[in-house]
């Protein structure tokens, strides 16, 4: 019998240039003494910053640790076999309080080639939008390298850039290679591979405390770019109150959406995978094995493989991200 339960990690906080308070404010996670926070690293495989448990019998290990011990319990047999001891989904909160630099992450291939790393592909939930917050996604038409490069040189890389109005619930799916930034005033949940790898195309010319720009890596991205023209960059999905709907399905991840207004049961049985809850509002408890897991707006937790039946149970009603791999 399987000693792993749901489990909670403990929050790695960052600040970052252009972060905000949001994740204190919205989220009500307090990133102490820090003078933003930019992102939260909610589990976390990256060899810099593995997750440490939170809660439970098991608190202080970390990820890295209890793949080593449990491999296909943790994770389901066919995930480990492919990911070995590397946990293979990396979940953040990101709050821009102003615009992120416009980047790119290279494919598996290419990301093997130059970094022995995965790729990353990701996908972005907005858990809140200020009024007017855009975000950019792909090309707004069809692009040769050559005309990129025109435009970029020139200093009107902008211009062929597609942006995106934003509100509260909308998603988008960003295979690597895709060019993309995250606009000022938007708080979003994020599901991607582990990897920590971006090429920074255009920063906007902005400078650190120091005076320094940062780094841009623009011979890097002409190989990971992906230059076609795509005619939708928003993903659609029609929500459904008290049912699990599939927001996106890659062969890195596949994440839904769970807006329940009441209580209800999951059964992951024969499932060869881990799953995570990723709580962009309300709270709910999660029952397994006669103990009480608290899901509040801000949590994230993982079921470990051998967690096949719970219950969530909420008085206030809940809305999650559930990802797990197909």
């Amino acid at each position: 019998m399987s000693s792993l339960y749901p489990l909670k990690f403990k929050t790695i906080y960052k600040d970052k240039i252009w972060g905000g308070q949001k994740i204190k404010t919205y989220l009500h996670k307090d990133f102490g003494s820090l003078p933003n926070c930019g992102e939260t690293w909610e589990i976390s495989g990256v060899k810099s910053d593995v997750s440490i448990v939170a809660n439970g019998e098991l608190k202080g290990k970390s990820l890295a640790e209890l793949l080593e011990k449990y491999q296909g319990e943790l994770v389901g047999k066919e995930v480990y076999k492919h990911f070995g001891n590397v946990f293979p989904l990396l979940v953040k909160f990101i709050d821009a309080n102003d615009d992120l630099s416009i980047q790119v992450h290279p494919n598996d291939e290419l990301a093997k080639k130059r970094h022995n790393s995965f790729g990353k592909t990701e996908m972005w939930y907005v858990v809140e939008a200020d009024p007017g917050a855009t975000l950019i996604a792909g090309f707004n038409k069809e692009l040769s390298e050559q005309e990129y490069l025109e435009k970029f040189n020139s200093g009107h890389l902008t211009d062929i850039l597609n942006k995106e109005d934003v509100k509260a619930g909308d998603v988008f799916f960003l295979p690597a290679g895709r060019v993309h930034t995250i606009g000022k005033g938007l708080l979003i949940a994020e599901i991607q591979q582990t990897s920590d790898i971006t090429y920074r195309i255009y920063d906007f010319d902005r400078v650190d405390d120091k005076g320094n720009k940062r780094e841009l890596h623009t011979e890097e991205a002409l190989a990971a770019i992906d230059f076609k023209h795509y005619p939708e960059y928003k993903t659609k999905y029609y929500p459904e109150k008290n049912k699990t709907v599939k927001l996106v399905s890659c062969p890195y991840f596949t994440t839904n959406i769970l807006d329940f207004t009441k209580s209800t049961s999951k059964d992951y049985t024969g499932f060869d995978s881990f799953v995570i809850y990723v709580c962009v509002e309300g709270e709910f408890i999660v029952k397994y094995n006669n103990e009480d897991y608290q899901v509040k707006m801000g949590d994230c937790l993982l079921l470990p493989q051998s967690v096949d039946k719970v219950q969530l149970e909420t008085t206030t009603g809940f809305k999650i991200l559930e990802s797990f791999i197909e």
